[in-house]
């Protein structure tokens, strides 16, 4: 992926940005400029709260390719306290377990690299268990 697409997803991926839909309210991740609810113009950007919950969650063994360091991991469909469903990787778990209903906040981390070891790192959210003491 290019530089240019990094920096024009940046407020996305490092700070949960979205769009709320000054028609019918409704709270839009990842930003569409079109309400999947009322079909209006949603251009309004939102600060999504970063917290959420675990509302389903899978093991992955065997990752696409450019994702093999980080094997095995854990992937989650967070339900934000805002409402939308968001994807993300589940990174400091230091072998606790996952369950459906584990409170979670967004953490700016390492997601891959470009390249070979001069090439670009790309970063942008996971999710961690609320409360994590590092």
């Amino acid at each position: 992926m290019e530089v240019a697409r990094h920096w024009r997803l940046k407020k996305q991926r490092y700070a949960l940005v979205g769009e709320v839909c000054p028609h019918c309210e409704s709270k839009i991740f990842p930003p569409r400029d079109i309400c999947p609810d009322c079909g209006e113009e949603a251009k309004d950007l939102y600060q999504f709260s970063g917290r959420g919950e675990v509302y389903s969650y899978t093991r992955v063994y065997d990752p696409p390719a450019g994702y093999e360091e980080a094997a095995p991991y854990t992937v989650a469909m967070i339900k934000l306290e805002e409402g939308p469903l968001v994807t993300a990787q589940l990174t400091d778990l230091d072998g606790e377990e996952v369950a459906i209903g584990t409170p979670v906040e967004m953490v700016t981390r390492k997601i891959r690299s470009d390249g070979d070891e001069r090439g670009m790192l790309v970063y942008g959210y996971k999710f961690r268990p609320r409360g994590f003491a590092r």
